[in-house]
């Protein structure tokens, strides 16, 4: 898959099934980005598509399938919203800590890739 650069594309890249239950969508939505107005889209969309789906069929669908609906609070951040995160003292690592973590498009000092999700499991709710 190419750069982002239409809203087309953009809607292509959501619309990618990770797993059985999990959508590309669902990674991409930042509070950050959408209180600051800032897009939170990977540069390299293969990298994020193979990052997140190996997070999806190693971590959350076996989550889904043991204790049932998940609901991903915090995924992908694109290096600008993730930069921006850390500067202003939002909650996030600087980027090269987040190489192959929240940045899931960036591979880590070793050439890995990978993801993180900070999620709810409904069934430890209350």
């Amino acid at each position: 898959m190419r750069q982002i650069k239409t809203m087309k594309a953009l809607e292509d890249l959501g619309r990618v099934r990770l797993s059985e239950n999990v959508y590309f969508r669902e990674f991409l939505y930042s509070e950050i980005a959408n209180f600051y107005g800032m897009p939170n889209m990977p540069d390299d969309p293969d990298t994020a598509i193979a990052a997140a789906t190996g997070l999806c069929e190693n971590l959350l669908e076996p989550l889904t399938q043991a204790f049932g609906k998940i609901t991903i609070r915090s995924g992908y951040r694109s290096p600008s919203v993730n930069q921006f995160g850390n500067e202003n003292n939002l909650n996030c690592a600087r980027n090269e800590a987040n190489r192959a973590d929240h940045i899931y498009d960036w591979r880590d000092a070793d050439g890995h890739i990978g993801a993180t999700a900070c999620i709810v499991v409904h069934a430890f709710l209350e």
